[in-house]
């Protein structure tokens, strides 16, 4: 974790500390890798909810690790477990945990739907 990383950067809080926004996309990226190789040609997923519960603070230069479960599927809907541990010679724990809640859709009507252009 760097500066870029904290509360205060990221100007959702006064310390430079591991801000929650940072956290939750630590696991959602997780939960994004947990599906490489998993969906169909122009296929992709977003998320669409986020339950979680940021528990202990993480100080710039610690290594933060999230991991996601798929929990269960249902029709398009992906529930997963996510969970971010520090790693450290000097302490270790659990930082943050919680659900996350991604969406299949196909990418072009997706895109499409927003306005974007397709990468």
């Amino acid at each position: 974790m760097t500066d870029v990383d904290t509360a205060l950067a990221l100007h959702t809080g006064d310390v430079a500390v591991l801000a929650t926004p940072r956290l939750v996309a630590l696991c959602e990226e997780a939960s994004c890798q947990a599906l490489v190789g998993r969906l169909g040609e122009g296929r992709t997923s977003v998320a669409t909810r986020v339950q979680f519960d940021h528990l202990a603070p993480a100080a710039v230069g610690a290594t933060v690790t999230a991991e996601a479960t798929l929990e269960r599927v249902e029709g398009r809907r992906l529930v997963f477990t996510v969970s971010a541990t520090l790693r450290s010679d000097a302490c270790a724990g659990l930082v943050g945990a919680g659900r996350l809640t991604r969406v299949l859709v196909d990418e072009a009507a997706f895109l499409a739907k927003a306005g974007a252009v397709p990468r």
